[in-house]
């Protein structure tokens, strides 16, 4: 703003000028810079001038210039050859070849001294006439052109004056002779002059007052114009400002419609979803409280028990009964019919249980296999459940070692089997299968013989939509088991799949084989195995470890432990068959030593010429292994034994045989 208010004034200084040359076409350049001179000298050379005329200041009484400092110097001096500089001044014009066309300086000022004398009312005039403000800047057309005629007027009278004084002196001399008279009329003419001289200096000072006034007038008129201006121009930035204000407000407003609109489709569309969410929470408050009901009633599929027959069977919960505890609540050993077994308590105050605890309750009594754990009965009011007593505790005991003695390879790989087997027959349940979610050692029972049971299904959970393994689906769900043990996928995306057992039943089968903890296990053994060197990572308490089939297990429980469900092998058509071949080769092992044992003669069947596991009374007096037995009589009526006839092809279980070969099995 202050460059273009810089460029108005300097376009209004030529407006005089211009006046002055109406009759010709005159252009204006108005050059910007630090320097004048050098932006002249720049001009000249861009523009290719060939003609240049400056003017210069009039010289001073009272100070006297540095010498070569003013523009015009600068200029003559360094001028180009191919331009003509003239420096129009009151002492004369200078050119830039330094040649005078009028009188030097010097000689001009000693005429200026013969002068002085006779000049000095001129001067005076001079004096007064430069002291005057400069108008030129003033914008009115007229005003400009009345000053320069009234100036023009003023420089005629004065140079009248001045010729007329000058020539006074040569009057004087040239005509010595003259008389008195004349010298008194040239007195009285200058008198006159004087006085005409002087009414012209008022008259000229009264008109510069005049000027002086106007101006003043002009520059109030010109301030208030310019406030004026102002504001409307703060006027307009306001209304402009409003604008965008009101532009501003609209289009938040159309913004905050949309959005409201937005947010009522989206309660619409809640209270929607939440109406069908609490339909499908009553919806299963009411399955569940048939669940409820029909495990309160009498059910046919295990035996209802009163709190009478749990206190006696328990001695009224004894502490010298007790065998376990746990965040449930506390597992005691009891007899009920003269048959041992475990029963389970829940804490009174352990009421986020109660759901595992009727979730246990109705699998279990749709569950029965070898390898699962039996429920011989409940009482759900009291929050009790009796199972089949297990003799050797749970497989965690031996895993670590404590006061048990460590397990033979054998039974491990029989174990694994078992276990897979009991695994297959939940996820094959029908009409949906059941996923355990909380397979560990501490849940896997040994009974006497050592054959396991899965237990503790309160975790587990009845799968009505599977979602298939080649899909990752992502579930808001609340993850249940134990971490060591835990899917990591399923802690990743909340989805269960059958497949999520595999995983923990791959990791009991790396501890079986090192006894150890979980941390760490998988990464051991894929090291192990890659360096040729899984003697080293296998129990140490096991000196006769079969290296090549525990590689091929170790293998599978990797295999079993790959982050993605995807990609571990099948239950069914790739780990049981392994499991199965390994199992066989176990028990081939444990029949080739009980060979080397001697046995009671009477404990080996006479056809097999091995010991007996189910021994069977024949026609003719002797026990033989049944299977055996059974294929003889189904082909001959005679004796193996004795070859006489047998009068009838009827067999009798020995029970009293039975328990013999069992007491002493379990002594070897």
């Amino acid at each position: 703003m202050y460059i273009e208010d810089m460029r108005a004034k300097c376009k209004e200084i030529f407006i005089p000028f211009k006046n002055l040359c109406n009759r010709k076409s005159v252009e204006t350049v108005v050059l910007e810079g630090d320097n004048p001179a050098t932006m002249l000298l720049q001009y000249v050379t861009q523009a290719g001038i060939n003609t240049l005329v400056l003017g210069s200041s009039s010289p001073s009484y009272f100070s006297r210039r540095q010498k070569d400092s003013g523009v015009p110097s600068v200029i003559l001096k360094h001028a180009p050859e191919s331009c003509d500089v003239y420096v129009v001044s009151s002492n004369g014009l200078l050119k830039n070849s330094l040649s005078p066309l009028l009188p030097t300086e010097t000689e001009v000022h000693t005429i200026n001294q013969q002068e002085s004398n006779v000049s000095y009312a001129a001067m005076e005039f001079n004096r007064r006439a430069s002291s005057l403000p400069n108008f030129t800047h003033l914008n009115s057309p007229a005003f400009a052109h009345g000053n320069s005629s009234i100036h023009f007027r003023s420089q005629q009278r004065y140079k009248q004056n001045v010729e007329e004084f000058t020539a006074g002196p040569e009057v004087v001399k040239g005509g010595h002779s003259s008389t008195c008279s004349e010298q008194s009329d040239i007195q009285a003419e200058m008198e006159r002059m004087r006085l005409e001289l002087q009414n012209t200096i008022a008259m000229y000072n009264q008109t510069c007052e005049h000027l002086i006034h106007a101006q003043n007038k002009v520059q109030l008129l010109s301030s208030e114009c310019i406030e004026e201006a102002r504001r409307v121009n703060a006027a307009q930035k306001r209304e402009e400002s409003l604008r965008k204000t009101a532009a501003e407000a609209k289009k938040k407003h159309v913004e905050t419609e949309k959005e409201v609109m937005i947010a009522r489709k989206l309660l619409a569309e809640e209270a929607c979803e939440r109406q069908i969410a609490e339909l499908k929470a009553l919806q299963q408050s009411l399955e569940k409280q048939k669940v409820v009901n029909a495990l309160m009633s009498c059910d046919g599929r295990y035996r209802r028990l009163t709190r009478e027959e749990i206190e006696v069977a328990t001695d009224f919960f004894s502490d010298s009964k007790m065998i376990g505890e746990g965040g449930y609540g506390k597992v005691y050993k009891g007899n009920l019919d003269h048959t041992p077994v475990a029963i389970k308590i829940l804490h009174p105050d352990a009421s986020q249980k109660k759901e595992e605890f009727l979730r246990e309750v109705e699998v279990l009594s749709q569950l029965h296999h070898p390898n699962i754990v039996l429920l011989l009965g409940a009482s759900p009011e009291n929050g009790c459940l009796v199972y089949e007593y297990m003799e050797n505790g749970s497989l965690e005991d031996y895993i670590f070692q404590g006061k048990n003695r460590p397990l033979p390879w054998f039974v491990r790989f029989r174990i694994l089997f078992e276990v897979a087997c009991g695994l297959a027959f939940l996820h094959n349940s029908k009409p949906e299968p059941v996923v355990h979610r909380d397979l560990k050692p501490g849940n896997i029972l040994l009974d006497k013989n050592y054959v396991s049971k899965i237990g503790d299904v309160g975790l587990a959970k009845i799968m009505s939509d599977i979602v298939p393994e080649s899909i990752t689906e992502y579930r808001d769900s609340i993850i249940a088991g134990t971490l060591a043990y835990m899917d990591p996928e399923y802690q990743r995306t909340g989805t269960l799949r059958p497949k999520s057992d595999l995983y923990a039943f791959g990791i009991i089968a790396l501890q079986l084989l090192a006894a150890c903890h979980p941390k760490g296990l998988i990464m051991k053994f894929e090291k192990a195995i890659v360096s040729d060197s899984l003697a080293d990572v296998l129990d140490k308490s096991v000196v006769d470890w079969p290296l090549i089939e525990a590689e091929e297990l170790a293998k599978m429980a990797l295999q079993c432990c790959k982050l993605r469900c995807r990609d571990r092998p099948d239950l069914e058509t790739e780990v049981l068959p392994l499991l199965k071949k390994l199992s066989e080769f176990a028990e081939m092992h444990v029949k080739s030593e009980k060979n080397l044992i001697q046995a009671p003669s009477q404990y080996f069947c006479p056809i097999l010429q091995e010991v007996m596991e189910s021994p069977h009374i024949a026609a003719d007096g002797f026990s033989y292994e049944h299977r055996a037995i059974k294929a003889w009589v189904d082909r001959h009526n005679v004796s193996p034994v004795t070859k006489q006839r047998l009068q009838h092809k009827m067999l009798t279980p020995n029970h009293t045989l039975r328990l013999a070969i069992q007491d002493w099995k379990s002594h070897l």
